[in-house]
């Protein structure tokens, strides 16, 4: 495990040395037991909570807000009313799973907080300030023995998910946390499928592909190999693995074809993305998986060239135990003959539009967007720019 940013950063350090609570939990910097009054003029502890913005090497940066979140009653002055100076929002917050906040606090310097010790301490003071001139031995400073951490420790990423804590989706993006994802397939559609879904917290990615990774998958794949490194003739699932696994540590390689005969590598998963074109093997790869309950998304798209452009629907069918009789009306179960995708390959757009309209139904499903419509196909059609439930 990497050393913790309790331990690499000059100000959280200070924090912890000069006896604060302090810990790091889901992307969020807190600091317990802050003594604060309540409107009964009584003194009581709560937490503060700040989002933490690290740099690539785990160090605490500049805060890149004022604001703090607070766990427990409204902070007041001696006589029990609310402090006005810092008074922001209030209501109840899931900022992550286990931390919550009941109040949002605004004291902004001029020229901001230039480190995590500035912007805790003084709301400290401020909050803290009333209880002490009630009991002069309240003090936030508890000098609690503590243990030198890791960073994320337990987490699937190498580095700190700053993006999804700035954004106060923490507690949103957890749902993923449990689930074992695969992915059947790494040409153009599945590896940005892995693109998408390596930045997020999901427990395991296991990739599924036979193939070797040429030079026409650079054209209509994530990211930009080298000429040394297609001479090579990686395989497809090895590639990736190398290269999201920089940032996923838990990205498990098959370099193996999936359909009936080996269906047993994917029955463990909890969600599987079926990114090939070979129909027959979908029809029985899929009345086994249907069999055992597994959900998946199957990807896929038919493009032509008609008066000298290029005309086509990209389609993203998703099979639930909920809902599973359109999907032998929506998937080709045939083998036909190869259409002008196979041949123009550098259309790496509809690649990722797929990907990404698969990685949205896929986020529906488990709660992280909403999900009014609960559609289970949809079409894209180019030519016409319009997206369409098949559902409705």
């Amino acid at each position: 495990m990497s050393p913790s940013p309790l331990a690499r950063s000059p100000d959280l350090k200070r924090l912890r040395d000069e006896g604060y609570e302090v810990r790091i939990q889901s992307e969020h910097l807190v600091v317990s037991h802050v003594p604060y009054v309540n409107s009964k003029r009584e003194v009581r502890f709560g937490s503060l909570i700040s989002n933490l913005n690290v740099d690539t090497e785990g160090v605490a940066a500049t805060p890149n807000t004022h604001v703090v979140h607070f766990d427990g009653e409204h902070p007041c002055t001696k006589d029990g009313v609310e402090i006005a100076q810092i008074k922001h929002q209030t209501g109840h917050h899931e900022l992550a799973k286990g931390l919550v906040s009941a109040h949002s606090f605004s004291c902004k310097p001029p020229d901001g907080y230039p480190d995590y010790y500035a912007k805790m301490t003084r709301y400290i003071e401020i909050i803290s300030a009333p209880a002490r001139a009630i009991d002069p031995e309240a003090t936030a400073r508890t000098w609690v023995p503590v243990t030198e951490e890791s960073a994320d420790e337990g987490s699937v990423l190498h580095y700190v998910d700053t993006a999804t804590s700035r954004a106060g989706i923490v507690a949103i993006t957890e749902k993923l946390k449990p689930l074992k994802i695969g992915i059947i397939g790494l040409g153009g559609t599945g590896a940005y499928i892995l693109d998408l879904v390596a930045k997020t917290p999901v427990r395991e990615i296991h990739l599924f592909d036979g193939d070797e990774f040429l030079q026409h998958n650079a054209f209509r794949a994530p990211g930009a190999p080298s000429l040394e490194e297609l001479r090579r003739k990686p395989l497809k699932t090895e590639y990736l693995k190398e290269l999201y696994g920089r940032m996923h540590k838990k990205i498990v390689s098959h370099a193996t074809y999936v359909d009936s005969s080996n269906v047993e590598h994917v029955l463990g998963l909890d969600f599987v993305f079926v990114c090939i074109d070979r129909g027959l093997v979908k029809e029985s790869l899929y009345a086994q998986m249907e069999a055992r309950g597994l959900s998946f998304i199957d990807v896929g798209m038919g493009v032509s060239a008609e008066g000298g452009a290029l005309v086509g629907v990209v389609r993203t069918t998703l099979s639930t135990g909920v809902k599973r009789d359109h999907v032998k009306r929506r998937v080709p179960f045939v083998d036909g003959p190869d259409d002008d995708y196979a041949s123009n390959i550098q259309i790496a757009e509809l690649n990722m539009l797929n990907a990404a309209l698969a990685v949205l139904k896929w986020k529906k499903l488990y709660g992280f967007y909403n999900d009014v419509e609960r559609e289970h196909t949809s079409l894209f059609s180019i030519n016409v720019n319009q997206l369409l439930s098949e559902d409705k």
